[in-house]
């Protein structure tokens, strides 16, 4: 019961995180919409840490196929951005989504020279 309460928790704050920081301008105005946006940035990236670390959460997005989506799409969208968006907001939501997608394809590289166990027929402490 206390592992669903901690999940639920932990969605929920995700949720009303990316909530706060997409929806805050349609409801506020000033520096009080600065606030809830990057208020809700903030609960939102260590809500959605904590989720990544989770075992299948973890398998899932170690997984060659999920890193080559990520990679690709991201790297679409940043070149979208950057081609469509003018100034500031297009150069750093292309930056952003940039670093996304290098993250994914850290992620492959890193997955593709894992060292394989090899076997031997020695005893280990011969």
């Amino acid at each position: 019961m206390k592992t669903f309460v901690t999940n639920l928790l932990l969605w929920s704050s995700f949720i009303a995180g990316l909530v706060a920081s997409t929806a805050s301008g349609a409801v506020l105005d000033g520096t009080a919409k600065t606030a809830a946006t990057f208020t809700g940035i903030a609960v939102s990236l260590l809500t959605g840490s904590r989720i990544a670390k989770k075992p299948k959460i973890k398998a899932f997005l170690s997984k060659p196929s999920t890193l080559w989506f990520l990679f690709l799409f991201n790297a679409g969208v940043a070149a979208f951005c950057y081609l469509s968006m003018d100034g500031a907001k297009g150069i750093a939501t292309a930056a952003g989504m940039g670093l996304v997608s290098l993250g994914a394809a850290g992620g492959l590289l890193t997955a593709h020279r894992a060292p394989t166990a090899k076997t031997t027929n020695q005893e280990p402490w011969a």
